[in-house]
């Protein structure tokens, strides 16, 4: 007779969902168990619970589908939220499974019971405490139609562990019928007349969630052809398709007075899939709303709405243009000084193609857009809810949903060791990742943000809370006692070598890129 904790994982496997990030402990262990049970499940070990969260969304971006994690009570989940509202913010398709105390524990307050639906609400769409175990395959396929969406979102389904452990008798999974978004007519008219507007008042169509990569990308940029609308997408979207022979796509700053003056001039600004534009922070005596004033905002899809339809009709609309694509571009192998601007050369001239790159370099990526953006084909996967951290979990999520492809990690100093774990289980599932870690021995973006906000200069102690030496971080180190072969390069030359070496060679690598801090 099947417990409830077989059902459970036959019920995700049965919806597709055969991938968990897991981080167990006491009451997930017939979670654990059944995995032997069923083995079209993955189950990967992540030493953190920041990790296995980061690599579930990145495994949702690139895979299109879920991935599941396994968390321990409240505690496991609170140190996967930073990377679950990363997951929010990219609207990527998670299931969570958080195991919880028997159900007749719970009264007893023993010293990991916690509020665990409050913790969950804070990120998840969906969240539900299963109280039978004849229950779960129903609750699953629930949890599965929520995650998937449209749009993606997350989904915590609360496991006691009682549940878990109990008969629940041979259980047929439920399917997850999938749902398809609508699409507004009346805003897709409104958003033609705006666009046809042309020169007399300039427009901007501003791409956001899956209209950056696939067919909303493309009929994105038959409608900028046939208009002449500026074509913009968000500043850090989920996963940006780009490259040569690609429609190339302008990212908003992330600076607020950079915004402002891309949208400069703008009287009509569409919106498909993305948010209205505001600064990631307030700034003394400056606006956070980017929208030029007498600018008109017309949303295209939103929410449930299946934006790459309602872009395909709108493409529809409009005389067929074909438009220019991104033509093949490379910048010279530099020499010399290992900077930003030189080692973002380097990644421009050798990104090999179909490659996925997944970036939180922060203020050590300043050129990389536009080096690369002549590069072959590739996807671009950024920090899109702004929490530190995202970078190497997303990596290892990124190559298991698609084996066969690259995936190079552009790493900050201070943001990776929020989940350096990630390379342990990088080395243990031997992925295919090449990670390039910029080591500027400076948290650069909050020297930048001191002077943004107004704050008076930064003092000796002030400085202490940004400097990331005294000691200086070993990279290679770390890299190498976590099981990941590891070299630094501190001229372009040296970083020329080991880049093209690591990204000919199978298997994870990390180059530890010193660099001058630019802030």
């Amino acid at each position: 007779m099947p417990n409830g904790a077989q059902n459970l994982i036959e019920g995700l496997v049965a919806a597709d969902v055969d991938v968990c990030f897991a981080n167990p402990g006491t009451s997930e262990m017939h979670f654990v168990a059944a995995l032997d049970d069923v083995p079209r499940m993955r189950a990967v070990l992540c030493l953190f619970e920041g990790v296995a969260t980061g690599a579930a969304d990145g495994y949702g971006r690139m895979a299109g589908k879920p991935a599941c994690t396994l968390l321990h009570l409240g505690p496991g989940l609170a140190n996967g939220l930073a990377n679950l509202h990363n997951a929010r913010r990219a609207r990527t398709p998670l299931v969570n499974i958080v195991g919880d105390h028997a159900l007749h524990h719970k009264r007893l307050d023993a010293p990991l019971e916690s509020d665990i639906s409050a913790l969950a609400r804070t990120v998840s769409h969906w969240t539900r405490r299963t109280y039978y175990a004849g229950d779960l395959a129903a609750d699953v396929a629930e949890a599965v139609a929520a995650a998937v969406g449209p749009p993606g979102a997350i989904a915590t389904l609360l496991l006691p562990a009682d549940v878990s452990w109990s008969e629940a008798g041979k259980a047929t999974p439920a399917p997850v019928l999938p749902r398809s978004g609508v699409v507004s007519t009346t805003a897709v008219a409104e958003a033609a007349r705006a666009l046809r507007h042309g020169a007399k008042a300039p427009a901007a169509l501003l791409l956001g969630g899956s209209a950056t990569h696939g067919p909303g990308i493309r009929a994105a940029a038959r409608i900028a052809a046939a208009t002449g609308c500026r074509l913009l997408c968000e500043t850090f979207p989920a996963r940006l398709e780009r490259g040569a022979g690609l429609p190339p796509v302008e990212r908003l700053a992330y600076r607020g007075e950079d915004a402002l003056g891309q949208l400069s001039g703008v009287r009509h600004l569409v919106l498909a899939g993305a948010a209205e534009p505001v600064t990631f922070f307030a700034y003394p005596g400056q606006q956070a709303r980017l929208v030029p004033d007498g600018c008109e905002v017309r949303t295209l899809a939103a929410g449930t709405e299946d934006v790459t339809t309602a872009l395909e009709a709108l493409a529809a609309g409009f005389d067929a243009v074909s438009p220019v694509p991104q033509a093949p571009l490379r910048p010279a192998l530099p020499t010399g000084a290992l900077t930003a601007e030189t080692a973002a050369a380097v990644i421009g001239a050798l990104l090999l193609e179909d490659a996925i790159v997944v970036d939180e370099s922060n203020t050590s990526g300043l050129w990389l857009p536009g080096a690369t953006a002549g590069a072959p084909p590739h996807d671009w996967l950024t920090l899109t809810g702004g929490a530190m951290g995202q970078g190497l979990p997303a990596a290892v999520g990124a190559a298991l949903a698609a084996p066969g492809r690259p995936v190079l990690a552009l790493e900050a100093d201070g943001s990776a060791m929020y989940t350096l774990q990630a390379l342990w289980t990088m080395a243990r599932e031997e992925l295919d990742i090449t990670v390039v870690l910029f080591d500027n021995r400076s948290y650069a973006i909050l020297n930048l943000e001191l002077t943004s906000v107004g704050a008076a200069p930064g003092g000796a102690r002030a400085g202490e809370l940004l400097d990331l030496s005294r000691p200086d971080l070993d990279f290679v180190g770390l890299a190498r006692g976590l099981g990941v072969p590891a070299e630094q390069a501190t001229t372009a030359e040296e970083f020329r070598s080991l880049l093209g070496r690591a990204l000919g060679e199978p298997g994870p690598y990390l180059i530890d890129c010193a660099v001058p801090p630019l802030f």
